[in-house]
């Protein structure tokens, strides 16, 4: 006798025993919802005492799925949903019926040179060769929707390359961009856990002009590194002139509710080109360290 004699296992899977319960006889037994598998009973899943077992797969679901794809690291992108691509930015402000939406769609026409940025950072972000693992790094992980999300994902994709979209379960329609990845699509219930996701492999963050969730992702992401719960890495904000006109930092600074040294932790820049750089040269600075260590 020799290992192949040994079966691999003994028990039945979960699949097979799944499918043998589909097609049970129907009594007033089988037909009673206490008597579904529990793993195929989705009001029993969804009861609020099961949030913890549903939080567990939300973790699990995305992190075997990237694993089995050999993701070995990100490049995020945060930013707007709302920031039009160049070629719908006149559109934009025509479709303004007032004065004060007119200022607004022009403010966000301006920033549309930003979708073609990120479309050019992901782009680069993506040629990053495979190790000798033949894990791919670097790769593109959006929040998977519109604007900027789309033009980060569209970069991946003009290079042949793919690229991870997180959306999430909004009371509005929120389908994922078409350039996003299928097999690397993935949709969240509970916002803690697509955050997670974002930053478990990132290793370099862009962060472009946004509102509410663009500020919720980012500052948790400082907070994050400030307090050492996550390494350093390259954290980029895109558009001085707006992070510094919505957020004032060296007020900040000034009222001591962060110190001098925590505005290090973000690298203004303007372009692709400019935040790839920066990029790199952060990993080069970090090898000679370790070499010199």
């Amino acid at each position: 006798m020799n290992e192949k004699d040994i079966p691999k296992r003994v028990f039945a899977k979960a699949k097979e025993d799944a499918a043998v319960a589909r097609t049970q006889t129907g009594t007033p037994q089988t037909q009673d919802p206490a008597y579904k598998l529990a793993f195929q009973d989705n009001d029993f899943l969804l009861r609020d005492d099961l949030r913890p077992v549903r939080f567990q797969l939300e973790l699990m679901k995305p992190e075997l799925l990237l694993d089995e794809a050999k993701i070995g690291s990100t490049f995020v992108f945060y930013g707007s949903a709302r920031i039009p691509e160049p070629e719908r930015a006149e559109a934009v402000v025509s479709a303004a019926r007032t004065p004060e939406q007119k200022l607004v769609a022009e403010r966000l026409a301006a920033k549309s040179r930003y979708y073609d940025e990120a479309r050019k950072l992901a782009a680069l972000a993506s040629a990053t060769p495979l190790d000798e693992e033949g894990k791919r790094h670097f790769v593109v992980c959006s929040g998977g929707g519109p604007s900027i999300m789309e033009a980060a994902n569209r970069g991946a994709a003009d290079v042949g390359a793919e690229s991870i979209g997180l959306n999430i379960v909004l009371p509005f329609e929120q389908a994922p961009n078409p350039y996003v990845t299928p097999s690397l699509s993935f949709q969240f219930h509970y916002f803690a856990l697509r955050k997670m996701h974002f930053l478990l492999r990132a290793r370099a963050v862009a962060v472009f002009p946004g509102g509410f969730g663009t500020f919720d992702e980012t500052f948790e992401l400082l907070t994050l590194v400030q307090t050492g719960k996550m390494a350093m890495l390259p954290i980029l904000f895109y558009g001085r002139e707006f992070w510094e006109r919505v957020v004032n930092f060296e007020a900040l600074v000034e009222e001591g509710v962060i110190g001098p040294n925590d505005l290090d932790l973000i690298r203004f820049v303007e372009t692709a080109e400019e935040g790839w750089e920066k990029v790199q040269d952060y990993y080069a600075r970090k090898q000679r360290v370790l070499r010199h260590a």
